[in-house]
């Protein structure tokens, strides 16, 4: 078995907030990103999610990230399609790059949560019908890549200006990168055949069997192999790391608390789809190194995002993203960005 070698690390947060105060939350959230950042991570990702107490806009809150940190890679991970317009969200996606200085990684599902209830309030007329799915990525990727519309002889008037009409700001670089979270032997082959960057989580989809470990092996097995040839793209695997190395008591039995609610989960296929969930990986750095240097999986890749759990206090992310940075990743082969500062203390964030 190979060892694992991590070259990039990152961390994807939910952007908790309350319901009766979400500044504050959110306020806590961009901080999460500085610390990241000073601690030497290489990406701060934040998920998007509708209709509950996280981020309902990735582009707003990146926007907002970009000028909170200098270096590190700003990712969303990941934006639902089905209830974006591929171009206004392309508008956005391109500002918040430009404002950014070239950060942004942009990660898509095609997945629709809470769509009996917000399918109608983004679309008229019938959605179930319009394509909301596949299509609807490549347009936005299309749209990025920033091609002149109408004619060659097509201008716009615009006090001051005349120009040939695309979208604005332009910034080709963005479509280069985009990422898919593909958990299905389906959409790896679609996301490679895109050129996109693969995003691999806690969760697939159990074809032809019911281990984990099995299915996501193949999951990028298939992506490398429906590759065009000579194109590289990254791959980025994401696990749920808990170490307990600085946490208190109290938190530590929080912790193995919250991978105890979720095992049984782990033990076989669920629902319908057959949906598989990788085991959370709490313990000590030296088990959870242990626990690693097993994963077959980590091996087959360069680029670890760590996933921070749902509803976690700022305090405890900042104790996670310490321990891993000073006692796990270290171990793994990986070093931090050379232009940040690496001697952070938990805690630090909300100064």
């Amino acid at each position: 078995m190979s060892t694992p070698t991590i070259s990039s690390l990152a961390f994807l947060t939910p952007g908790n907030f309350a319901d009766d105060d979400p500044r504050t939350g959110l306020e806590e959230t961009l901080r999460l990103f500085g610390y990241g950042e000073r601690l030497g991570y290489d990406g701060a990702w934040i998920r998007q999610r509708h209709l509950e107490h996280g981020v309902g806009s990735a582009a707003v809150f990146l926007a907002a990230a970009g000028q909170r940190t200098e270096r590190i890679e700003l990712g969303t991970a990941v934006i639902p399609i089905g209830y974006e317009s591929p171009f206004r969200l392309a508008e956005d996606l391109a500002l918040a790059d430009v404002l950014s200085a070239g950060r942004l990684q942009v990660g898509f599902s095609t997945g629709m949560p809470h769509a009996d209830l917000l399918g109608d309030l983004v679309h008229d007329g019938d959605w179930r019908g319009l394509d909301l799915s596949y299509g609807r990525i490549a347009r936005v990727v299309e749209n990025l890549r920033g091609d002149y519309l109408g004619g060659p002889d097509t201008v716009i008037h615009s006090p001051g200006n005349v120009q040939r009409p695309r979208l604005q700001p332009h910034n080709p670089g963005l479509a280069r990168r985009i990422w898919y979270g593909g958990g299905s032997l389906r959409s790896v082959r679609w996301a490679a055949g895109q050129g996109l960057g693969l995003l691999s989580g806690n969760i697939v989809t159990g074809e032809g069997t019911d281990d984990f470990t099995t299915a996501q092996l193949g999951l990028l097995t298939e992506y490398r192999r429906a590759l065009p040839a000579g194109r590289a793209t990254r791959v980025a695997l994401g696990r749920v790391i808990v170490p307990l190395d600085s946490a208190d008591a109290r938190t530590r039995a929080r912790y193995r608390a919250y991978a105890a609610s979720r095992h049984e989960r782990t033990l076989g296929p669920q629902g319908p789809r057959r949906t598989l969930f990788a085991p959370d990986v709490v313990g000590t750095a030296e088990q959870i190194l242990e626990q690693l240097a097993a994963d077959p999986v980590l091996a087959e890749v360069s680029e670890l995002r760590l996933e921070l759990p749902y509803e976690f206090q700022r305090e405890e992310y900042e104790q996670i993203l310490h321990d891993v940075r000073h006692l796990v990743a270290p171990e793994l082969g990986w070093r931090p960005a050379a232009d940040g500062p690496v001697a952070v203390a938990a805690g630090e964030a909300g100064r």
